[in-house]
């Protein structure tokens, strides 16, 4: 690998993240509240998304040229970056494993109907066994949006997008919060050794690259109900988190955790053992819901002072008094901007490169009113 001279470094100091040595929104309060070393982030998992599943890579095609180009994909991200850092945003979160590219992937029948029609519309004989090939049933997402081989290697073309990401979000000052695994996808690795040989990569592959404004979270979500591997899920997933910091170069290890929904309260060996906490608010329609999980999370026994931020969120209403946003800074607690467009709320849509920030293909320009808004508040509230 070459060397690298990173300019970007993150660091935790107590409940707070530090850029350089320097506390994110430094001497920034908001209604009384200090907001310094808050992470405000944004959910950008697709970053670096691809498909390697023929019957499905032509439903991300551009509108433009009616071709999908991972490249352009990430290129495009790359190019706004300067844009979201100067209104505000410290963090995007990337993962390796993508996310749903239909925001919420729905294995109903309504929803597999209409994507059984769009698939074949380009391959009318296709047949369920072939584009599910190697995955248990049709509640795992077909396509294959994953950096990672079955056996836990990294794909070449993946990392190569990922350098791109990581290296320009350095050049600013940038933070990002790279996730390893996502539900849907964990099942295209084989077995459990392939798990932690993939955590093993992929930790060794950003302290050889010498990264150093990289948060690592090992999972999206690791209690939805559709994890593969057990390692993945809530009861074991704490082992991961230690194997990531068990791995260092010349002294230096990554931050590590893992993240949450609505469904439960972070375990007290995921606390123990994470460097920061995860949260997401998806779910939570009354922010009190959002005050009520972080106080939760701090009155764990094994909770001892570290920063805790939702890195997903789909709800917004930025312009009331109280929302999820704010919910959150006043507990000072950082908040992440999750936008799938026609999505939010929990129902699948299809990318128009217009709407949201997940499902490609993906505008990553600030074009929509949603958008907009979000990043108003966020300039407002970080004086900006």
């Amino acid at each position: 690998m070459t060397e690298f001279n990173p300019s970007t470094e993150i660091s935790i100091e107590g409940d707070k993240f530090l850029v350089n040595g320097i506390p994110t929104n430094e001497k920034v309060t908001f209604r009384g509240v200090s907001i310094e070393g808050l992470m405000m982030n944004s959910r950008m998992a697709n970053a670096v998304f691809d498909d390697d599943n023929e019957f499905t890579r032509h439903l991300w095609d551009y509108p433009d040229n009616e071709k999908w180009d991972a490249d352009r994909n990430t290129n495009e991200l790359v190019e706004m970056l300067p844009t979201y850092m100067s209104k505000g945003l410290s963090c995007i979160n990337v993962n390796l494993q993508g996310a749903s590219p239909l925001g919420y992937y729905k294995s109903n029948p309504d929803g597999l109907s209409d994507l059984m029609t769009r698939i074949q519309a380009k391959f009318p004989d296709a047949i369920e066994p072939e584009i599910w090939k190697g995955l248990p049933d049709t509640r795992s997402q077909p396509w294959d949006s994953g950096a990672f081989t079955e056996k836990g290697q990294l794909k070449p073309a993946f990392m190569r997008r990922v350098t791109k990401v990581i290296e320009a979000a350095d050049e600013i000052g940038m933070i990002v919060c790279l996730g390893l695994f996502y539900f849907g996808q964990d099942e295209r690795i084989s077995d459990e050794k392939s798990v932690k040989t993939a955590v093993e990569k992929a930790t060794n592959w950003v302290l050889a690259k010498g990264y150093t404004n990289v948060l690592l979270e090992i999972n999206n979500e690791c209690d939805v109900p559709l994890y593969e591997h057990e390692i993945l899920c809530p009861d074991r997933v704490h082992e991961l988190i230690n194997l990531a910091k068990s791995i260092s170069k010349d002294g230096v290890r990554l931050l590590v955790s893992t993240s949450f929904t609505r469904r439960m309260v972070p375990t007290e060996k995921v606390i123990e053992s994470s460097d920061f906490i995860l949260l997401h608010g998806n779910g939570m329609h009354d922010p009190v819901e959002i005050t009520t999980r972080v106080l939760e999370t701090r009155n764990t026994p094994s909770y001892t002072g570290q920063p805790i931020f939702f890195n997903e969120d789909d709800h917004f209403e930025f312009e009331n008094e109280s929302n999820n946003f704010v919910a959150a800074l006043e507990q000072r607690a950082g908040w992440g901007f999750f936008d799938p467009g026609p999505g939010a709320g929990g129902t699948a849509a299809y990318g128009n490169y217009v709407d949201g920030y997940q499902n490609p293909p993906i505008n990553w320009t600030i074009n929509t009113p949603r958008k907009e808004s979000f990043f108003w508040i966020l300039s407002k509230l970080t004086g900006r």
